[in-house]
């Protein structure tokens, strides 16, 4: 009995023995996670930017401040970790890395390091050590970017010379902007490899383009003294517009002498690619970013409309002096009235009365604001440099469907716009009209209904032939449409005078502001372009 009891307390003694040693294994195996998971999570939140989540990882509680300074000194636009094989020993692991990061106008800069781990609190820590962040940190000093520029690329027009010199004319000025000193917006926007007072685009295409034209900086990557890394730049890549100079000249020679404001704008319709954009006026650019009425131009859109749905330019309409539409009375200009006639007289005469009863019977509301959507109204513009959508509302009333057919109510477009319209039906097809070509495109390009191309060309032939711009004085083969647009309040309105059309691969619109009638005023604008440019 005595012998046994000592075998169990001596057993008793050997398992006290071996719990006690087994106490610091139990303490090993239950360390919660892994240096990887902890290493893997440390990483993650570096990559994100996110400091509450990499301090959340950390043995001791540090201050890493220094990485926002580094994000934002470098001008760092994204970052990744990469981690390669865990070592371990003796209660410690490592965790080598190499960091990636994407510098603004600079490219790609790598480097490799190394997490340190403990364990604290029985969980996996990191042991963070200035070196954590870059093998050369001590934690003094601060990263920074010294830059040298290659020297800014050129602006073109379409024949390869350059339209950015400053000797241009102001038309051509408005579209290509300037350079101007960097403010501490700019930097802040543009990047810290941006220096205040360096020289940077405003406005226009050198706005648009900046880095384009800019290029990169060969670049040395610095920690305090210690330059850490050089980085090649990159010239900055030309820029080559669709601007035709004998079009631009063109356009020039026909606006100029006006005394009212004058803008222009013209397409090549079989690509959409702007060749002229003028104002005879500087400051505001009315060429892109007018709003105006576009009065009777806009017949071409509703005429598309109504020859999709079925109406023959050949077929008999009537055009009244006044016609009466959701209440709301219509005249046709100066009052004027031609009784029964065909379609396509009705529009060379361009009689309102005709229009909008017929938009109200055949189209409706949503019929004519899809078909102002195909060419352009209500669609964004991609041109390289801002400029104003046209804009349609759909019609609340059938008055108001009225006044739209015939350009009216609240639709608003721009030269740009009009010009648009022209080289879509010119050509068929509506397309994004682009300055620089190649630029990605918001729009789609879309195509007018079957048929319909011949037949709106001959009945805008007649409005040159023998319809409101007769007497214009237009070349043989121009097409196109006078519009008079009514402004402002009261009993006695002011109008724009429009036209626009197109002849061969050139389609255009011009707007006089405040001109009056689009058949005297706009349509010989018109002419004295077209005549510059079949001379130049």
């Amino acid at each position: 009995m005595a012998r046994g009891r000592t075998i169990a307390i001596v057993s008793g003694a050997s398992v006290l023995a071996v719990g006690a040693a087994a106490g610091g294994l139990y303490y090993v195996l239950h360390t919660r996670g892994t240096p990887a998971e902890t290493a893997q999570r440390f990483a993650a939140a570096w990559q994100a930017g996110d400091q509450a989540r990499m301090s959340a990882e950390l043995a001791t509680p540090r201050q890493l401040g220094v990485y926002d300074q580094q994000r934002t000194a470098l001008a760092v636009e994204s970052t990744e970790i990469e981690l390669g094989a865990v070592t371990e020993r003796d209660g410690r692991a490592s965790v080598p890395y190499r960091a990636t990061m994407t510098l603004k106008n600079v490219g790609r800069w790598s480097y490799k390091g190394q997490l340190d781990l403990i364990v604290a609190d029985r969980t996996w820590k990191i042991d963070w050590t200035p070196k954590t962040l870059h093998p050369s940190y001590t934690g003094t000093g601060a990263f920074a970017l010294k830059t040298s520029w290659p020297e800014r690329a050129a602006i073109t027009d379409a024949a390869g010379d350059r339209i950015d010199s400053g000797a241009v004319g102001g038309s051509v000025q408005q579209l290509v902007g300037f350079l101007d000193k960097a403010t501490k917006k700019d930097v802040a926007r543009l990047g810290s490899s941006y220096k205040v007072g360096q020289a940077v685009g405003r406005g226009g295409l050198q706005e648009t383009f900046q880095e384009r034209l800019a290029g990169a900086p060969s670049t040395e990557i610095q920690l305090g003294e210690t330059t850490l890394e050089k980085i090649v730049g990159a010239k900055g890549e030309p820029l080559q517009t669709s601007l035709d100079p004998r079009t631009q000249a063109a356009a020039v020679t026909a606006v100029k002498d006006l005394p009212k404001p004058t803008s222009m704008v013209a397409i090549r319709p079989s690509t959409g690619e702007i060749l002229a954009v003028v104002n005879n006026r500087g400051g505001f650019n009315r060429a892109l970013d007018g709003r105006y009425p576009p009065g009777s131009t806009f017949k071409a859109v509703t005429a598309i409309g109504l020859l999709a749905a079925g109406l023959s330019p050949q077929d008999t309409v009537t055009c009244p002096q006044y016609a009466t539409v959701g209440g709301l009375k219509i005249r046709n200009s100066e009052k004027a009235e031609f009784g029964s006639l065909s379609f396509l007289d009705s529009f060379a005469h361009s009689c309102n009365t005709t229009f909008a009863p017929l938009a109200e019977q055949r189209l409706g509301a949503d019929k004519l604001l899809k078909t102002a959507e195909s060419v352009g109204f209500n669609q964004p513009l991609s041109i390289g440099l801002p400029a104003t959508k046209a804009s349609f509302p759909r019609a609340e009333s059938d008055a108001e469907l009225a006044a739209e057919s015939f350009g009216q109510a609240r639709i608003t477009a721009s030269p740009l716009s009009m010009a648009s319209v022209a080289a879509a039906i010119a050509d068929g097809t509506w397309r994004p009209p682009t300055l620089v070509p190649g630029v990605k495109q918001k729009a789609a390009e879309r195509r007018l209904p079957r048929g319909v191309k011949d037949e709106l060309h001959a009945m805008m032939a007649a409005v040159v032939t023998k319809g409101t711009a007769k007497a214009a004085g237009l070349p043989s083969g121009t097409h196109g449409k006078t519009g008079t647009a009514e402004y402002g309040t009261g009993e006695k309105l002011d109008s724009h005078a429009w036209f626009m059309g197109f002849r061969g691969d050139v389609a255009f619109a011009v707007v006089v502001e405040g001109g009056g009638g689009g058949g005297k005023v706009a349509a010989p604008v018109a002419a004295t372009f077209l005549r510059a440019l079949t001379a130049s």
